[in-house]
């Protein structure tokens, strides 16, 4: 069940497509009720597209196959990030691509859709190991862990925002957590700090292939 990306490379990708003042929105461990709706809402409101690493636990629970279908529906794109939030960095390479596999099959069963495409795969916790290469050998490709807002670590609204202007670096990923626990001072961070950024004349892109 390959993923779809187009010619993927273990290195992890951190650009975002498009030059100057761009970045691309990345966001983990969703979906995830109320916080990711009012992410999707904010995203839909602005315009922008983004890429949801999903974790197949979140969408087995109960309303998360009908945000994962809000997500592509939306026009949103799709990241592969296991089936739970278990560390896959000792896992060997079967254990991990079963994983991988299973999650696919997760995702693809909740859009009732067999061939959905799932091009971007982030491992859980960072921890890559050796699945950067597993993901590849299954068309993903993988997404680096840059830019982030430690928002696992702690859940102030002030700090996060500051953490995310911070992390808006042009030409590269940020990424951001819908999942894993009450994110709500997350979404509200990316509502902040997103439209100042906007006003400001940024642009919200996809991941894409760059040399720095």
């Amino acid at each position: 069940m390959p993923g779809g990306a187009i010619d993927p490379v273990a290195e992890p990708l951190r650009w975002a497509s498009g030059t100057g003042r761009v970045a691309a929105l990345t966001f983990d461990d969703g979906p995830n009720g109320d916080d990711t709706a009012r992410l999707l809402d904010f995203l839909a409101e602005t315009g922008i597209r983004a890429v949801f690493c999903v974790v197949g636990e979140c969408i087995l629970a109960p309303g998360g196959a009908a945000l994962l279908r809000r997500i592509v529906a939306d026009g949103h794109l799709l990241g592969n990030h296991s089936t739970s939030f278990a560390d896959l960095g000792e896992a060997t390479e079967d254990d991990a691509a079963a994983a991988m596999r299973q999650n696919l099959a997760i995702i693809r069963a909740a859009l009732g859709d067999p061939g959905a495409a799932v091009p971007f795969f982030r491992a859980p916790n960072g921890s890559w190991g050796g699945t950067a290469a597993v993901a590849v050998g299954l068309g993903m490709q993988p997404l680096a862990v840059v830019n982030t807002i430690d928002d696992w670590r702690q859940t102030d609204t002030g700090v996060l925002v500051e953490n995310l202007r911070a992390a808006i670096v042009p030409g590269e990923l940020v990424l951001v957590h819908d999942g894993g626990g009450d994110r709500s001072p997350s979404i509200a961070a990316v509502r902040t700090v997103v439209g100042e950024r906007l006003a400001e004349g940024w642009s919200f892109t996809l991941p894409g292939i760059r040399t720095p």
